[in-house]
């Protein structure tokens, strides 16, 4: 077996072994993030870029830890349009589902309407 030229726990005064275990960990961060595609393949590169002198004695190396993460899931939602009382276009986002729509919002047990405004019975006349 051929002689090992460098330990790569302490090559770079262990820098290069540091670096790889902070993107390891950045990666296995992104691994668990529920945002994210879990079958996508994650990329950790280490790169190194020897640079010798003009008597080739001496090698300068670039080191280079790299991590392509998966990308976060696109998110969606839907908007209701309408127009202000000057008459510009305005939006709010569509809670239930349906334009013009009310929904029981079970997190406070309240009637809302599609945008989610808590709807007053008792301003619009009801007697409970």
């Amino acid at each position: 077996m051929d002689e090992m030229i460098v330990d790569l726990n302490d090559f770079a005064d262990g820098a290069l072994a540091e670096r790889f275990n902070y993107e390891l960990k950045n990666l296995l961060q992104n691994i668990a993030d529920p945002n994210t595609d879990p079958k996508k393949k994650r990329k950790l590169q280490i790169v190194l870029t020897l640079t010798s002198n003009e008597k080739r004695e001496i090698a300068e190396v670039d080191i280079d830890v790299k991590t392509t993460p998966a990308p976060r899931l696109s998110l969606g939602s839907t908007l209701v349009m309408d127009r202000d009382e000057a008459g510009y276009a305005t939006a709010a986002e569509l809670k239930s589902g349906m334009k013009d729509q009310t929904y029981f919002d079970s997190e406070d047990g309240r009637i809302k309407d599609d945008r989610g405004g808590v709807i007053d019975f008792k301003a619009q006349g009801g007697n409970k």
